[in-house]
């Protein structure tokens, strides 16, 4: 699986954000910056929406398994 990252250049630096994973986005004052500063602000909003979801399944009898993205 890809995911597309869009920079934008602002006065302040640059804004970065995930298309495909809303809540991802960033600012820096470098575009190297915006890049790390993605990365683990997709690394956090993956975290969040695991807990998210383990919260909501607390007791609940599931099955948990490695999903994996194809590429076509």
């Amino acid at each position: 699986m890809q995911l597309t990252a869009v920079f934008e250049k602002v006065p302040e630096g640059y804004i970065g954000f995930v298309e495909e994973l809303p809540g991802a986005n960033t600012q820096g004052a470098t575009l190297e910056d915006a890049r790390a500063n993605l990365q683990e602000a997709v690394e956090l909003v993956l975290e969040a929406n695991r807990v998210l979801a383990e919260e909501a399944l607390n007791g609940r009898t599931v099955i948990r398994e490695p999903f994996v993205i194809v590429s076509q």
